[in-house]
């Protein structure tokens, strides 16, 4: 397994992730425009996890900056290919974005994770990671 920072040519296997794992039906073309877009900033990272030079997985992680605490790295999203889950791949890509975090003085790496998604939950405990409160997630589209 390698792991490394993700490329726009990585575009087709990340969109396959996105939408055969973690459901999210959200056109490519568009997914291409925000990829270019977040690749182009120092404030994020997104990581792929590469088999026989495919991907397999992918983290995708950002500085969490707030006036009332050191900053973080804020997990937005990982994904592994089912077929490739239990072999450490996630956990692989987790310690990339740690080592990233470390790197740049982060006090530590935050993540939000769905209510029902309890085989992930799970996943972050046996990585290290504590549950510290449930929240109401609030959105408003334009």
């Amino acid at each position: 397994m390698i792991i490394r920072e993700c490329q726009m040519t990585d575009i087709e296997d990340i969109y396959l992730l996105n939408k055969k794992d973690l459901g999210y039906d959200y056109t490519q073309e568009k997914m291409k425009k925000q990829l270019k877009r977040i690749l182009e900033k120092d404030t994020d990272k997104i990581y792929v996890a590469l088999i026989d030079q495919q991907v397999v997985g992918y983290i995708h992680a950002h500085d969490y900056d707030l006036i009332y605490q050191d900053r973080f790295k804020n997990i937005l999203g990982i994904a592994v290919d089912q077929k490739y889950r239990h072999q450490g791949i996630g956990k692989a890509l987790l310690h990339k974005v740690e080592q990233w975090a470390k790197e740049t003085n982060a006090l530590g790496i935050r993540l939000v994770s769905g209510k029902k998604r309890k085989g992930a939950h799970e996943f972050y405990q046996a990585c290290g990671y504590q549950f510290h409160k449930e929240q109401y997630n609030f959105t408003k589209l334009f």
